[in-house]
Formats: structure tokens, C-alpha cells, sequence
């Protein structure tokens, strides 16, 4: 947590009123200890204070990412044309090729990625529970970016080998919920910066290990977000609330084949939804459920139900896509308005206006309030308020990209016109973590100090850590029969080979 305070002087602040509305303020901004203390025009800054002048900047709240799997940096640039199914075989069970020092510097480039785009808070579903050594590196790899940040720990199927790709038997070994309960007691780290969560996929272990699971999850009071994925290959709302878990914890990601009465489970139950577009719209599983003027007159009255005042943003797999919250809002807004403009031109009608539901601003809150929603820390980020952590991102409002778009509309700037070149200032708990449109040296947490050796690092140091495991794993990888695996992970997921379309 920063102890030095901080001034921000003479920005526009993109601050929400009562109703979730943006309102463009131009303030000032006191940070002491991590804290938003005060806002207002004028603020005579204390003398110990560092003052930053933000004449002609937009100054948004952090942005938040509900779903990602930080570890697989080094996957990078496999998945571009690829499938749900083969991106298993190239990306998720890859996890067989990395050590924990891999996953330190692919967890720690990810959130670095992510902090360059403005994300000061990511939920990591961290399905890399290979070993205790593993889960360790990869929390010490997010610890040491300075991202807020929610690791929600994975149980998860680990690969023995490939060729042929087979599974170690047991997915439950005692190490398993060991670790867990170990983190635990010690969470949360780094000051409370960087909390444990659960994450679950292993449904058909059935009720009864499922529900003892998490009865030891419950009893760990510090959890207070469990991610689950779904709903492509199997119904994790039904399942979730079949077996008594569904609850204001749960965060489930992806849900583009929700059915009206499974939104009004997950309404009911408190839950939310992480939708991640870029994955979403190219690998098979469904429209995108954060916009419900998305699905106008398809059968599922989605709109109705109110699915999109719990839904959030993710950006999922960045071996697949860009790292940025911001580019997902703006993906998954403009294919909405393409839905919901479709479903008039079908009927040879044109929609003179969009929705409310499909402005900018809707797309805005949610990657900051509904995202703050999602992992329950709604009283603490998301927004510009006194009281509030100081997560805050600092834009340019005269960069090329922005001019014209800041000083007429600046939620329009943000969402449609900007990129992370134009990004300025990160700030997370106070401190800063990118100024001047670089990212500032790391402090490598102790955990990982025996692997890492140095105690501080540049992005330079990372690059060339993450480039050189990269193509150790591309050896290993290569050697792999693609084909083979293919088809255990269709044995593994019972997927009728009639229903694949080659």
C-alpha cells in the first residue's frame, strides 16, 4: 500500500452519480494511503504530497476483468484461427509444459499487459494447479505486477503425457485441497492487494465430493469469489444450482446459451456473469450475454430478465486476444448493435436510435461498476468516489486518437476511440505502475526470489524470460500428435464426433 500522498490536479474525472450515470468532472483528486481521500476543484495540496498536473487528461476508474488465465503468455499467437477443441489441445493442456518459474513470468507479463491497458483488477481462473510449486509461483507472479487482483484457485485435470495424451488419476490428491487451505490461512497478500478465490469446472465428480469440496471452500472465510466456466459443453447454471452452490458467489464465465429461466436462477441466486467476447464470438459459445438488447425476439426474453445489470467483462485467453478490458467492452457493444439492429432489418424496418442499453456509457460500467459488482468489491473500486481505492487510469485527451472524441464525449473516447498508446498513468492502491506510457519496474515477491534471483525487474527482463521458456515449450509441443489429442479431449468432454463440422 503507497504511504507517500498524491495530487492529481485539473483532470476530468469520470465520475458515476447514484443512478451509475457518468458524469465528466473536472477535479482534483487527493490520494493518502492507497485511499481516494477527497475530490473537488482546488485542492491546496499537502506539502509532502507528489502533484501530477492532468490539464487536458481523462481520468477514468480502474478497469476490471472478471475472467482471465494470466499463466499462458507463452501460448501467445497459437489460437489466432482456432477452435474451442483444438484451442484445449494447444492452450489449456499445455499447462503440462510449464515449471513454476514459466509461470511466474507468464502470470507476471499477463498482468503487466493488462496493466498497460488500463486493468488495475483481474480475476484470474487459474488452472494451473500443477503442483504447489506452481500455484505459488503463478500468485507470486501476480503479486509482483501490482495489479488488484482475485486468484481463485483451481482444481483442476492435469495432463500425464501426450502421445498418447493421458490424465493423471488422481485429480483429487491430497496435496490438492492441502495447498488450498494452506493459501488460505495465509491470504490475502501483499497488504490485501491480491485475494483468493476458488474456481471449479470438475462437475462430474459428482454431488457429493463436489458439495465436500466446497463446504472446506465455505469455511475459509477470506473466499468470496468462486468462477466457474460454462456453459459451451455442459449447463453449469443447472448444475450449480442442482447441487446447492449457486449462490452470490458465483461468477460464471462465458453464458451465451442461457436460457430465460436460467437467467432468472442466476439473477435470483446473486451470481454474475464474466462475458468475454473475443473468445466468445470465435470459438462457438454463443452470443455474448452482457447486452439483453443483443436478443431481441429470439425466443429466450432475455432482455427482460435483466441479465445484463449482473454481467461484467473478461478477456479470457490473451494467447488468443488482446489483454484489454477496453477492447472487449468495445467488441462486444458493437456486435450487440449489429443483433439488435438485424432483428429491425429482418423485418425490413431501421431503428432510428440504439437502446440506452447499448450505449457507450452501458459498455463503460460495465468494465469499472458492474465489474466491481462481479467480485464483490463494489464498496472499494470501480468508480471515482472518496473512500474509494485509488485505482485509477490516466488518458491523453490530446493524443491522436482521442482528440475531438475527449472534449465533446469522453466515455465515447474511452470506449470507441482509444488504445493503451494512449494511456498515461496507472495508478493501483496509490502507486504507480505505468507513467508516461511505460511500464515502471517490478518488485519481485519473496516467494518467488529463489527462481527469479534478481529482487527487482524491468519489462525487458520479463520479455526475454517469457521469449526464451517460449521456445523450449515450441520444441516440446512440436512433438505432440495434434490429431490424437484431439480426439481424447473429445473422449474426455463426450462430444458426439456427428456434431463437429470440419
Amino acid at each position: 500500500m503507497a504511504s507517500h500522498k498524491m495530487l492529481l490536479k485539473n483532470g476530468v474525472a469520470l465520475i458515476h452519480d447514484a443512478n451509475n450515470h457518468v458524469v465528466p468532472t473536472k477535479t482534483d483528486i487527493l490520494i493518502q494511503d492507497g485511499i481516494i481521500a477527497k475530490l473537488g476543484e482546488g485542492i491546496e495540496a499537502p506539502g509532502d504530497a507528489e502533484v501530477v498536473d492532468c490539464t487536458d487528461k481523462i481520468i477514468s476508474p480502474g478497469f476490471i476483468d472478471t475472467h482471465h488465465h494470466g499463466w499462458q503468455t507463452q501460448l501467445k499467437g497459437r489460437h489466432a484461427d482456432q477452435q474451442l477443441l483444438d484451442y484445449m489441445v494447444t492452450g489449456n493442456f499445455q499447462s503440462l509444459q510449464y515449471t513454476p518459474k514459466d509461470v511466474f513470468y507468464g502470470q507476471l507479463a499477463a498482468m503487466l499487459e493488462a496493466l498497460a491497458a488500463g486493468t488495475t483488477t483481474v480475476v484470474e481462473h487459474a488452472h494451473i494447479t500443477r503442483s504447489p510449486d506452481h500455484v505459488k509461483l503463478a500468485i507470486a507472479g501476480m503479486v509482483s505486477s501490482g495489479i488488484r487482483g482475485v486468484y481463485c484457485y483451481t482444481p483442476m485435470a492435469r495432463v500425464k503425457q501426450f502421445n498418447p495424451m493421458t490424465f493423471h488419476q488422481d485429480i483429487l490428491a491430497d496435496w490438492v485441497m492441502e495447498t488450498f487451505a494452506e493459501l488460505a490461512d495465509q491470504a490475502p497478500f501483499k497488504n490485501g492487494r491480491v485475494s483468493l478465490g476458488f474456481a471449479f469446472d470438475l462437475w462430474f465428480l459428482g454431488k457429493e465430493i463436489v458439495n465436500g469440496m466446497f463446504d472446506e471452500v465455505r469455511e475459509k472465510d477470506c473466499v468470496k469469489t468462486i468462477t466457474v466456466h460454462g456453459p459451451t459443453l455442459f449447463n453449469v447454471t443447472q448444475i450449480t444450482n442442482a447441487f446447492g452452490v449457486l449462490d452470490e458467489r458465483i461468477l460464471i464465465s462465458h453464458g451465451g446459451h442461457v436460457s430465460k429461466e436460467e437467467a432468472q436462477l442466476i439473477k435470483a441466486a446473486g451470481a454474475h456473469v464474466s462475458s468475454t467476447p473475443s473468445t466468445e464470438l470465435q470459438m462457438a459459445m454463443g452470443r455474448p450475454l452482457c447486452f439483453d438488447a443483443a436478443f431481441p425476439g429470439d425466443g429466450s426474453d432475455l432482455n427482460r430478465v435483466g441479465v445484463q445489470q449482473c454481467a461484467s467483462l473478461g478477456v479470457d485467453c490473451h494467447s488468443n486476444n488482446a489483454g484489454s478490458i477496453i477492447s472487449e467492452a468495445r467488441i462486444g457493444l458493437q456486435d450487440a448493435r449489429s443483433h439488435y439492429n438485424e432483428h429491425w432489418m429482418k423485418q425490413g424496418k431501421t431503428p432510428r436510435r440504439l437502446p440506452e442499453s447499448l450505449s457507450v456509457e452501458a459498455a463503460f460500467n460495465l468494465a469499472t461498476v458492474q465489474g466491481a459488482k462481479a467480485c464483490r468489491m463494489e464498496k472499494e473500486i470501480g468508480r471515482i468516489a472518496e473512500a474509494y481505492r485509488a485505482d485509477l487510469v490516466v488518458f491523453d485527451a490530446l493524443s491522436p486518437g482521442m482528440i475531438g472524441a475527449a472534449q465533446h464525449h469522453p466515455v465515447a473516447a474511452v470506449i470507441l476511440h482509444s488504445s493503451p498508446a494512449d494511456i498515461e498513468t496507472v495508478i493501483v492502491d496509490g502507486v504507480v505502475r505505468r507513467n508516461n506510457g511505460k511500464l515502471l519496474p517490478v518488485s519481485v515477491d519473496g516467494t518467488a526470489k529463489e527462481v527469479v534471483v534478481k529482487t527487482e525487474l524491468e519489462w525487458e527482463d520479463i520479455a526475454k524470460e517469457i521469449v526464451k521458456s517460449g521456445e523450449i515449450m515450441q520444441k516440446e509441443m512440436e512433438k505432440i500428435d495434434v490429431e490424437e489429442a484431439f480426439g481424447a479431449v473429445m473422449k474426455l468432454w463426450r462430444v458426439d464426433e456427428s456434431t463437429i463440422v470440419d
